[in-house]
């Protein structure tokens, strides 16, 4: 199994389009995949059709047993989706309650790499979409994950999300044995605004080593797939937008067989 987190510190840039539409495709080209939903809003469960205010469990039932993970218990949480070959991991609104109540406890920063451990002949990908703060269940996502992907939205306001999410890698690869390789991906980008257009330059100036170089446009197929409970692939598998995240996976796969020779 491969892991892959989606993270960024600010929210609307596009994280849970991102984590489905790279389901989608690793899955419309034969792929396994398991999407973990660490969002305590649950907009990757909302999107598949689970209502996340109603589940009886989800991944807080994962943190309840001292950041030990029973055996069999990931498999009995998982829930279908649109695709036979994508499982999901859902969300609840009970996650949010995790941050009053993690200062008492050790051990709970490896919960999801305990789960997906469990998983991990079942699957060929996962697939983590984390929340947008820091907290334990970031710190979840990216101590599982091999390989980081930060939407960032080509507004000015994001760049400044995206300097804290760059620290926030920092202090967590001081305790990781490899550095965590990541992609940061220009979203929601219009090429008629001086907004997206200058924001974009300011991204690849800043960031030369680890931007993609392409971008993820403003589509709305993206969100009509959404409305369907499809992933876009499914949904419309010719939309600029499918299409530009085609062009990112075959990035993130070749990222991956590099870091995969390195180590």
């Amino acid at each position: 199994m491969r892991v892959w987190a989606v993270a960024n510190q600010k929210g609307g840039v596009g994280k849970t389009t991102t984590s489905i539409a790279l389901a989608g495709l690793l899955a419309e080209a034969g792929k396994r995949v398991v999407v973990v939903d660490l969002d305590p809003h649950g907009s990757m469960t909302s999107y598949f059709g689970h209502n996340p205010d109603a589940l009886e469990h989800s991944c807080y039932d994962l943190f309840l047993n001292k950041g030990q993970v029973p055996q069999g218990l990931p498999g009995q949480l998982l829930l279908p989706t649109s695709d036979d070959k994508i499982a999901l991991l859902p969300s609840s609104t009970a996650l949010a309650t995790l941050e009053r109540q993690s200062p008492g406890q050790s051990g709970l920063g490896l919960v999801i790499a305990k789960t997906l451990a469990q998983l991990w002949q079942d699957f060929d990908y996962a697939i983590i979409d984390s929340p947008p703060l820091l907290g334990v269940l970031m710190v979840n996502a990216l101590a599982a994950s091999q390989q980081l992907v930060i939407p960032v939205q080509t507004e000015y306001l994001a760049v400044k999300g995206l300097e804290r999410m760059v620290g926030t890698l920092a202090m967590i690869n001081r305790s990781r044995k490899q550095p965590l390789p990541f992609s940061i991906v220009p979203t929601l980008f219009d090429r008629r605004t001086q907004a997206s257009m200058g924001t974009l330059r300011v991204l690849k100036d800043a960031y030369p080593e680890h931007i993609w170089q392409g971008y993820i446009p403003v589509d709305t197929r993206l969100r009509d797939a959404s409305s369907k409970g499809q992933t876009p692939s499914q949904f419309d598998a010719k939309s600029r937008g499918v299409v530009a995240y085609r062009h990112l996976l075959k990035h993130l796969l070749a990222q991956q067989l590099v870091a995969q020779q390195v180590a």
